[in-house]
């Protein structure tokens, strides 16, 4: 756990011990406790320190799938945001924002892999802001949080673009197991509508933030999160018409399957009635009656199979020429 304080008009920052976050905590000093895996030792010590609610702790030391909201309680609020990537696989992780007047408190759950989200680009965006607005409030610490956030949501969108692509080459692609791209696509549709679940709540907070819902989230920056509520619908926006576009690949798909199949059924029809003018002259001789014509005559075999081949070949010609074969 790590406690920066930040002093107004002074760039830079230091750092304090948690024990003393009450005493720090100033109109002119802005703490930001950050963590990635708290001990109970440090837990206990943030919730005596800030008078958290213990529903707040339960929620900042066991993340559950919830949506992204902004939660009042008292005089400091609780939002839970999750950050994005997708390189392999889609992966969301949660961080968890606390944040009070002076003070913000970050926790950043890892994902399947162990990794937490790395904040130095926060911290960077948050300190060039601070000498454009060195009397700044936590707001501008809050939009640097959520701007790497949606940052990060537009190059998900990036990857589902190479994803979507590269399916439309399989489905048009003669030499692609046709089974192979149902399940290409399907992993692709179970992605986005993940991606969607975790960005879609997001313009209703950074929109009650442009707003002043907020009491210490001051008008200065409330035109900063206008500007990611509009970035928020753009990726929105980006989503579903991804979406619309792998539905109209699946039905492309399967257009190029009915194709193949038309032409498969077109083969195997020609095949046949080339076939069937030959059985039909071998079942007639074959059917053993006494008098039959030709069966006495010395060049009736090779007339049979002449004729035959005969309508073997004018057949295929027909059908080649119609462009079944």
């Amino acid at each position: 756990m790590q406690v920066r304080r930040f002093r107004k008009g002074v760039p830079g920052c230091d750092e304090c011990d948690l024990e003393n976050v009450r005493a720090e905590i100033q109109d002119d000093t802005l703490l930001w406790i950050d963590t990635d895996e708290p001990s109970d030792e440090e837990r206990d010590a943030v919730t005596e320190q800030l008078g958290l609610e213990p529903i707040v702790v339960r929620a900042l030391t066991n993340p559950q799938p919830e949506r992204t909201k902004l939660l009042r309680y008292g005089r400091y609020f609780h939002v839970a945001v999750h950050d994005c990537e997708y390189t392999d696989d889609f992966r969301s992780r949660e961080i968890d924002v606390v944040m009070g007047p002076g003070w913000i408190v970050t926790v950043r759950h890892p994902d399947d892999d162990g990794k937490p989200v790395d904040l130095e680009e926060v911290l960077h965006r948050f300190e060039l802001q601070r000498t454009v607005h060195p009397d700044g409030d936590e707001g501008f610490l809050l939009w640097a949080l959520f701007d790497v956030v949606i940052d990060r949501y537009f190059d998900v969108t990036d990857v589902v673009d190479e994803r979507l692509n590269q399916v439309e080459e399989s489905v048009f692609d003669p030499g692609t197991p046709r089974e192979e791209i149902p399940k290409e696509a399907f992993a692709l549709r179970r992605h986005i509508a993940e991606f969607r679940r975790a960005a879609a709540p997001m313009r209703e907070v950074v929109n009650a933030l442009s707003l002043g819902e907020v009491p210490f989230v001051g008008e200065v920056v409330q035109p900063y999160f206008r500007d990611l509520y509009d970035r928020s619908l753009r990726v929105l926006d980006f989503i579903e018409s991804q979406r619309d576009l792998l539905a109209g690949l699946l039905e492309a798909d399967l257009a190029v399957i009915s194709n193949r199949l038309n032409t498969v059924m077109k083969k195997v029809t020609s095949w046949g009635a080339i076939l069937l003018g030959a059985t039909l002259i071998s079942g007639i001789y074959g059917m053993n009656f006494e008098h039959m014509p030709e069966l006495t005559w010395t060049f009736g075999y090779p007339l049979a199979l002449g004729t035959m081949l005969l309508v073997m070949v004018v057949l295929y010609v027909v059908f080649k020429r119609k462009g079944w074969l």
